[in-house]
């Protein structure tokens, strides 16, 4: 597996991790604020998306597509964000971000100034499914 000293997503799992592949892994990330918060990462150290071949390419894309459809199924959001950003981290990972309409930064990005206090109870109820979507993402399959 090819590693970059001091990229985070080389030295460590960027977060809870649910499922690994020999390609990918997918974790949970922002419990508190964002539950359902997913990234898949590329195990390898990799830029770009185009940095893989076609294969990898397409299962990757395939895997973020199934890792939503889990996320869609058990947090019921009204939307998902799907981001690749790389610039503070330049290591091929895909955000997959559950949003509501009540969330305290929607419509902006959750990266972005919040536009409302949190509601915390809402929060907590989607809290009280992370281990439903824990066990459907660990189930996951590797297949082609």
């Amino acid at each position: 597996m090819t590693r970059a000293r001091n990229c985070p997503l080389c030295e460590a799992d960027g977060g809870e991790l649910v499922w690994m592949g020999d390609r990918a892994r997918v974790i949970l990330v922002e419990h508190d604020r964002f539950p359902g918060f997913c990234r898949v990462v590329w195990n390898d150290h990799v830029a770009e998306l185009t940095d893989l071949d076609e294969h990898d390419m397409a299962w990757l894309m395939r895997l973020v597509a199934r890792v939503e459809r889990i996320v869609r199924e058990v947090m019921t959001p009204d939307k998902v964000n799907l981001a690749a950003f790389g610039n503070m981290v330049p290591h091929l990972h895909w955000h997959i971000i559950p949003r509501y309409r009540w969330d305290s930064h929607f419509p902006e990005a959750i990266w972005a100034a919040p536009q409302r206090t949190a509601d915390t109870a809402r929060v907590a109820e989607l809290a009280d499914r992370l281990p439903a979507l824990r066990a459907a993402l660990s189930a996951l399959d590797s297949a082609d």
